[in-house]
């Protein structure tokens, strides 16, 4: 039976609000009353027939499950009432403060939630509004260059035979072990580790300190670390490395011909078709990378032209699970947030700008998308359940069951239909073609720029 809500809403944001309910004593004591009852005809005393126990006896030996069970059927009933009686709606759970039901007293919980902010944007901040877009240009120097890196991940890497020291692009197999102060750094030392000469995935000047050594020769290396290396048990600091060359290994690679072509697939006959395929999908990765650019291109000037407060909940929701995208990454490769050094705290902290980015950009789509009526029909769905089932190479009704039973169909209507939405900007927006250095001028802030001058 319902019970008469006295509720009063507290805005303590634009974003966020605390609600305040109260249930009368009489409602309470009814409910109190009728869980009881229910109760006495369920369970079992010794000495007293169904539905004949004592109130005093229940209360004694199921009080406490009985207020407990009451006080959440209370606020689940209530608060959703609550809600929809004002027209709110939240962007995640609620955090809930309560008493406990009490006999003769007026039961009061506290629920404050956040809420999607109201945003103003008017139709010239994102109707013909001017966006650059990069031209497409590929060159036969990015197809060769595709092209050597196909070789290479067909090449072997092989010990090097010639009597001389290491160089740019060899491959060292070192012995190390990192030193602060003359101590040594926990689990900062390593056997028959694996490193590219010239790549920077270490630390430039450790790479370019090991320079003209030879295998079995040993250096010490001193080096300044950053203080956002990426791992923080270096991060900062001057580091003092004792180096041993185990091994100096070159890539041999098979020779770019005919033969070659045949290996990389049964499609290609000959080296121009392997490179004519290489143009093809170069072609349409770039057109790719264009488009998306563009659109978060786009996406960013609207977002410079309207400003609202974002939910806290949501901006955390993203910031974890984009530290949860790096750990399951990390863990693919075998390693850890310990393991590299890396702290969830700091993580959060440096990752939070870009969540926040990107929560700002989502609800600018959700709101275009609203004010123009656009929808994703089912049909629509059923296509993106196409595209991936081909993508992945999956049986169609594998996708389909994967998406519905891991409830993720809701996940793909809003993607979907922010790619929608873009589209739409991006349909009515004028757009102006530029050479990519003149358009990573614009991005580096250079909007005092005419346009006669981009072009």
């Amino acid at each position: 039976m319902a019970v008469n809500i006295n509720a009063n809403i507290e805005n303590l944001s634009s974003v966020k609000k605390r609600i305040s309910v109260e249930i009368g004593p009489d409602d309470v004591n009814r409910r109190i009353r009728d869980a009881y009852r229910n109760l006495g005809k369920r369970v079992r005393v010794p000495g007293f027939r169904p539905g004949k126990v004592p109130m005093e006896i229940l209360e004694r030996r199921f009080g406490r499950q009985v207020t407990d069970d009451l006080t959440r059927t209370l606020i689940n009933e209530t608060l959703p009432q609550v809600l929809q009686d004002n027209n709110i709606e939240p962007v995640t759970f609620p955090l809930i403060e309560n008493d406990v039901v009490k006999k003769g007293e007026a039961f009061k919980y506290t629920a404050t939630i956040e809420v999607n902010p109201e945003i103003d944007i008017k139709d010239e901040h994102y109707k013909g509004i001017e966006i650059q877009k990069e031209k497409l240009n590929v060159t036969e120097e990015d197809v060769e260059e595709q092209l050597k890196r196909i070789q290479f991940n067909y090449g072997k890497l092989v010990s090097l035979e010639e009597d001389r020291g290491l160089q740019e692009g060899d491959f060292a197999v070192l012995e190390y072990e990192a030193f602060e102060d003359g101590n040594p750094i926990e689990d900062v030392k390593a056997s028959n580790f694996l490193l590219k000469i010239g790549s920077n995935d270490f630390h430039p000047d450790f790479e370019k300190s090991l320079l003209g050594l030879k295998k079995g020769e040993e250096r010490n290396v001193s080096v300044q670390f950053p203080s956002d290396y990426k791992n923080l048990k270096l991060a900062g600091k001057s580091v003092d490395f004792k180096v041993k060359i185990l091994d100096i290994k070159v890539m041999d690679v098979p020779p770019l011909n005919d033969e070659f072509a045949k290996m990389v697939g049964p499609d290609f006959n000959t080296i121009d078709e392997l490179k004519a395929r290489i143009k093809e999908e170069f072609i349409k990765r770039e057109e790719q990378r264009i488009d998306a650019q563009m659109k978060l291109r786009a996406l960013n000037m609207i977002g410079e032209n309207v400003e609202f407060e974002l939910p806290d909940s949501l901006v955390e929701i993203e910031t974890t699970k984009a530290i949860n995208n790096i750990k399951e990454n990390l863990k693919r490769s075998g390693s850890s947030l310990e393991k590299a050094g890396l702290s969830e705290e700091k993580l959060r902290k440096d990752l939070r700008p870009s969540s926040e980015k990107k929560v700002k950009n989502m609800l600018i789509l959700e709101h275009i998308a609203r004010k123009e009526n656009l929808t994703v029909t089912d049909d629509e769905i059923m296509e993106a359940y196409r595209d991936i089932a081909e993508k992945l190479g999956q049986d169609l009704q594998v996708v389909i069951d994967y998406y519905q039973q891991n409830q993720l169909v809701g996940s793909l209507r809003r993607s979907l239909l922010e790619e929608k939405t873009l589209n739409y900007i991006i349909d009515n927006a004028k757009i102006n073609i530029v050479e990519k250095d003149k358009l990573i001028e614009l991005d580096s802030g250079d909007k005092g720029k005419k346009e006669e001058e981009v072009r």
